[in-house]
């Protein structure tokens, strides 16, 4: 999977901030459809961002559609199931259940089995009620084309009707980042609600990167920087998950210590996603 420490999110309906995304150092920019795009102006969004993907010279991209349920998810689904290459993968909001994504899947393979598209679409599924919490394990293990769980603070806060305190966020963030590893998946944080990098915009990505999670969402380019850098392990970790691996390599028995801790395969693990997300090897 790829790297998503930070995921910019640009209004489809922008084609100014579409052409600007596409040159910002996010590891993925996230096409919204749906939050950020009024009715009217769906299908026009639509058409837009078909357009801006055919000719994209940016890094990684995304698409998030509109929900399913909506007059418009299907027509998004149709629209980008029929690229030959981009988007790598759609963004599906508000999942509730694992029909949610077992009606995605069954669209996109009739929607591919038409257009030839050679790597099937991927698909991340955003988290958002209250139902998709309390599923969010059936969620996870839904479809194989699934490759991320995001977390989405507004819409959840509205159906929870719950404070936007950050302390109050840890069960759900914890639900999320658990259901993900079980499953394989990628644990992607929602954007702080603030568009500037402030203390509390470094205090929720911090608290989302030593919880476990992959990345975070970014609502203004000012914020990507920092993100990259929050969820960059340092020199030092990197060292440090190297001489854990060489050790455990070395090893005769199935534990050995290392400057006074003592590590197993459970510890590995942990380094060897430390080099995974800073890009060692």
């Amino acid at each position: 999977m790829p790297a998503r420490r930070s995921c910019l999110s640009v209004p489809g309906s922008s084609e100014r901030k579409l052409g600007k995304a596409a040159g910002l150092a996010a590891d993925e920019v996230v096409i919204d459809l749906e939050d950020a795009v009024a009715v009217a102006a769906k299908d026009e969004a639509r058409a837009a961002t078909v357009a801006a993907l055919s000719s994209w010279r940016g890094g990684g991209v995304a698409v998030r559609v509109n929900a399913p349920g909506t007059p418009w998810c299907h027509l998004d689904i149709a629209a980008l199931g029929g690229l030959a290459q981009l988007p790598a993968s759609i963004v599906v909001p508000k999942v509730q259940s694992a029909g949610d994504l077992n009606f995605v899947d069954r669209l996109l393979d009739g929607v591919e089995a038409g257009s030839g598209r050679r790597e099937p679409l991927r698909v991340q599924a955003l988290i958002e009620t209250a139902a998709g919490l309390a599923r969010v394990q059936e969620i996870a293990a839904a479809s194989p084309r699934l490759d991320a769980l995001i977390l989405g603070y507004a819409d959840l806060a509205a159906s929870l009707g719950g404070t936007r305190d950050l302390d109050a966020w840890l069960p759900a963030q914890h639900a999320i980042v658990v259901a993900a590893r079980a499953h394989g998946l990628q644990a992607i944080d929602g954007p702080y609600l603030g568009v500037a990098p402030d203390d509390g915009f470094h205090a929720a990505a911090a608290r989302a990167r030593d919880l476990g999670f992959d990345g975070k969402w970014a609502i203004h380019p000012s914020q990507v920087e920092a993100l990259n850098a929050a969820f960059t392990p340092d020199a030092g970790e990197v060292e440090r998950a190297r001489a854990i691996v060489a050790a455990l390599d070395d090893a005769e028995e199935g534990a050995v210590q290392l400057d006074g801790e003592m590590l197993d395969e459970a510890v590995r693990a942990a380094a060897l996603r430390v080099l995974a997300r800073a890009g060692a090897t």
